[in-house]
């Protein structure tokens, strides 16, 4: 996007403090993830292109943690910005369902679409006076790696949400495996264990459909089973604890560190 800017003479710079010194009348925020200073604000208006309908999933990662939450539908905001996170009135929205199998980057991608629609008729009618938000604020807290851990103790609905953030992962006879793709499957049993081409699940099963052995490309899930060849009982970590082994089925299974 900066190489774009410069080609075509727009000046980039990397402090909004320093767009003071170009005469802008308005600034436009997509994903700046920093609180803009009072000082700032108070000689340049600001609007905010946000991901979600607020104020539920005021923060960093609006799209992950609506996933995550299952939740039905979410949106785009556009929406002045104040020193606050987020809390800005909201000039216009748009709401949108989630997919049931759609992935944070393809939501993200929807998502950025809508928003733009939003800010352009802004641009070309006014952006009117903003309404205060209404109702209760959630926050969207930062994905960290634990957020990714899937943990074959919770329900398939909940693992398989996980996934479709992107870098989920594992551990199996002490790597780490990316798990990219799943799908549900039927079947009950300890909760981490392989049983042929299904992994079980708190509440049922989980089928792996792409994954990433560690220092490997990705892969069908069903041939990589095959390669690994689980023996009965075996299972992927279950455990909170990274660096202790634990032993199912008289097999034992390391931790990745971390």
């Amino acid at each position: 996007m900066s190489a774009l800017a410069c080609e075509r003479g727009i000046p980039v710079v990397h402090s909004p403090a320093a767009c003071l010194d170009y005469g802008a009348e308005l600034g436009i925020v997509v994903a700046f993830g920093r609180i803009i200073s009072a000082d700032v604000l108070a000689k340049l208006e600001m609007v905010n292109v946000h991901f979600s309908l607020l104020p539920r999933w005021r923060g960093a990662a609006p799209v992950e943690r609506a996933i995550l939450a299952g939740d039905p539908t979410t949106g785009v905001c556009l929406m002045r910005v104040e020193e606050g996170l987020d809390t800005g009135g909201v000039y216009r929205s748009a709401e949108t369902p989630i997919g049931a199998a759609e992935t944070s980057q393809q939501l993200t991608q929807r998502l950025a679409t809508l928003g733009a629609a939003l800010l352009v008729e802004a641009l070309d009618t006014g952006l009117g006076d903003p309404r205060p938000q209404e109702g209760e604020a959630t926050y969207a807290a930062k994905i960290a790696p634990d957020d990714l851990r899937l943990d074959w103790n919770r329900p398939t609905s909940e693992l398989s949400r996980v996934v479709r953030l992107g870098r989920a992962w594992t551990v199996w006879r002490g790597q780490r495996l990316l798990v990219h793709a799943t799908e549900a499957a039927s079947g009950q049993g300890e909760p981490g264990t392989v049983s042929g081409d299904k992994v079980y699940t708190g509440d049922g099963a989980i089928r792996l459909v792409e994954v990433q052995p560690q220092g490997k490309h990705v892969m069908d899930g069903a041939a990589w089973l095959r390669g690994v060849r689980p023996v009965a009982g075996e299972a992927f970590d279950v455990s909170n604890e990274a660096d202790t082994p634990r032993s199912t089925g008289g097999v034992t299974v390391g931790h990745a560190d971390g």
